[in-house]
C-alpha cells in the first residue's frame, strides 16, 4: 500500500548524492519533495508540516560521515523520525486473563472480520479461550457472520436475535462467556458515525456495563485524512486504548497509518493485511518505517518463516539441493511451504531493496497454476519427471486446466534448475559456495529457510 511513498521519498533522497555538508540550501529542495510525498500519501497537513521540521533541524550542519553517503545519513535521520511518529516500542494489549475487549468504528471498518482474527491471533499466540459477543443488532447478517467467525476459529458465541437491546446482551454474553470458561471476551459492536450521538451514547452504555479493558478503534486504512479525524472522535467519546488498521493490503495511499498516532493519541496495535484469518499482526512501527523507506522487514518475514515453515522438512529439501537430488515432489512440498507465509507481494515488501519489484496477481496465478500442475501428476511422475511424454502430458494438461504447451515450460525450466543445482554441487560450486558462507558465517541464512 506504501509503494508509492516509498517511490517519491527515494526520489527526494536521490539528489543529496555527492553531498559533503548537510546544508539549508541542498537539503531544501530535498525535504520539499518529501513533504509532497507525505501530503499525497493523505497524511495530515499538520503531521506532515512538523515531520519536515524536524528533519531539518537534525540535518542541517551535520558533517556527512565518510563511511556513508548523504542520502543514507538523511535516510537514517527520517528512519527515527517515522519510528516517533508511528509511536516508539510495539504497544500490546493488556497482559490479563480474563480479557474483555470491546471493538468499535465506522460501518464498514472490518470490526466482525477484526473480532474473528483478534480472536484467533491471541488464542494462537498466548493460549486464551475467546468467546464473542455479538452486539450489533442493526447490521443485517451481522450475528450470522460473527457466529461463522467463531465456528471457524474454535470460538464459543454468544448471540441474541430477538434481543435488540445493546446493554442487555453485553451483560448475558459476558455471564454467558465466564459459564464457558472463556479468559477471552470480544464484544463486536455495531458500526457508527462520529457524529451519530444516539449510537455514540449506546457505545458509552455498553462499555459501562461489561467494563472492558480495551477498547480498539477499528479504521479503514483507505479513509486517508478523514480517518485521523474518526479516531479523534471515538477516543473523546469513549476513550480507546488501540487502533486496529484494516485493508493495509489494499491501494489506499496509507497516510492514516502515519498521522493517527500524533493526531489522535491513540496508539496502532495491530494490522489487518488480507481478509484471510491469519492475515494479521501486531504492529511494530519501526518494522513499518524500514518498509517505508525500502529497507524490507526481515525480522517480520524471519518470524513468518518460524511460524509457518517446518524446519526438518525445510533441511531436508536443504539437503537435497545440495546433492542435486531435488524433484518434482519436493519442488511442491517448498512451494507450499512458501504459500503458508502469505502472498508472494507481502513476502517480497519485506525484502530489503526489493520495494520497487512489483509482484501483480499474474505471478499468483503462475504458482498456483505451476502447483495445480505438478498435482495432476502420479507420485512417480513427480519423482521421475523423465518419464513424461505423449499421454501423459495430455491427462496432466487435462487434469490442471492447462495447455500441454504449459506442462513443457514448467518442465523445461526445472531441468534448468537441475542442472545449475548439479553445477553448484560441483567443485567451482563448492568452492563459490564456501567463499559465500566464510562472508556471512556458518550461521548465515534464515532460520526455517536454509540456503536463503
Amino acid at each position: 500500500m506504501l509503494e508509492n511513498l516509498t517511490d517519491k521519498l527515494g526520489s527526494a533522497l536521490r539528489n543529496l548524492r555527492g553531498v559533503g555538508k548537510l546544508s539549508e540550501d541542498n537539503m531544501a529542495e530535498a525535504l520539499k519533495e518529501v513533504r509532497k510525498a507525505l501530503l499525497s500519501a493523505d497524511v495530515h497537513f499538520k503531521v506532515a508540516r512538523a515531520f519536515v521540521a524536524n528533519v531539518q533541524a537534525q540535518c542541517v550542519g551535520q558533517e556527512v560521515l565518510k563511511s556513508v553517503t548523504p542520502s543514507q545519513q538523511v535516510i537514517k535521520i527520517i528512519h527515527d523520525e517515522l519510528v516517533k511518529l508511528l509511536g516508539e516500542g510495539a504497544t500490546d494489549l493488556e497482559d490479563k486473563k480474563p480479557l474483555r475487549i470491546m471493538m468499535v468504528g465506522l460501518h464498514g471498518s472490518g470490526k466482525t472480520t477484526s473480532s474473528g482474527k483478534l480472536a484467533r491471533y491471541l488464542a494462537k499466540k498466548r493460549a486464551y479461550r475467546p468467546a464473542l459477543v455479538a452486539c450489533d443488532v442493526y447490521r443485517p447478517a451481522a450475528i450470522d457472520q460473527l457466529e461463522m467467525l467463531a465456528k471457524n476459529e474454535g470460538c464459543i458465541f454468544y448471540g441474541d436475535r430477538e434481543e435488540k437491546d445493546v446493554i442487555k446482551i453485553g451483560k448475558r454474553g459476558l455471564e454467558a462467556a465466564k459459564l464457558a470458561d472463556a479468559n477471552l471476551i470480544i464484544f463486536d459492536t455495531a458500526g457508527r458515525l462520529q457524529i451519530d450521538t444516539d449510537l455514540i451514547e449506546e457505545i458509552k452504555q455498553l462499555k459501562d456495563a461489561v467494563q472492558p479493558d480495551e477498547i480498539l478503534l477499528v479504521a479503514d486504512s483507505a479513509l486517508g485524512q478523514e480517518a485521523v479525524n474518526v479516531a479523534k472522535h471515538f477516543h473523546e467519546a469513549v476513550g480507546c486504548t488501540g487502533i486496529i488498521l484494516t485493508k493495509l493490503d489494499g491501494d489506499a495511499r496509507g497516510g492514516a497509518a502515519l498521522s493517527m498516532k500524533s493526531i489522535s493519541e491513540v496508539p496502532i496495535k495491530f494490522i489487518g493485511l488480507g481478509e484471510k484469518s491469519d492475515e494479521f499482526e501486531v504492529f511494530h512501527p519501526d518494522r513499518l518505517a524500514s518498509r517505508i523507506l525500502g529497507m524490507g522487514d526481515v525480522v517480520s518475514l524471519v518470524e513468518r518463516a518460524q511460524e509457518n515453515i517446518d524446519e526438518k522438512e525445510a533441511e531436508r529439501l536443504a539437503e537435497k539441493m545440495r546433492k542435486a537430488d531435488f524433484n518434482l515432489e519436493d519442488f511442491l512440498s517448498q512451494m507450499q511451504q512458501v504459500k503458508k507465509m502469505g502472498s508472494l507481494s507481502s513476502i517480497v515488501s519485506m525484502l530489503p531493496g526489493a520495494s520497487g519489484i512489483q509482484v501483480g496477481d499474474e505471478e499468483e496465478k503462475k504458482m498456483a497454476r505451476t502447483e495445480a500442475i505438478i498435482l495432476s501428476m502420479t507420485l512417480k511422475e513427480r519423482r521421475q519427471p523423465r518419464i513424461l511424454r505423449g499421454s501423459r502430458l495430455k491427462r496432466i494438461a487435462d487434469g490442471s486446466g492447462v495447455q500441454v504447451r504449459d506442462v513443457n515450460a514448467l518442465l523445461k525450466q526445472f531441468g534448468q534448475m537441475q542442472k545449475m543445482m548439479k553445477m553448484m554441487n560441483g567443485g567451482k560450486g563448492r568452492k563459490m559456495m564456501k567463499a559465500m558462507k566464510a562472508q556471512m558465517g556458518e550461521g548465515g541464512g534464515m532460520p526455517g529457510l536454509p540456503g536463503m
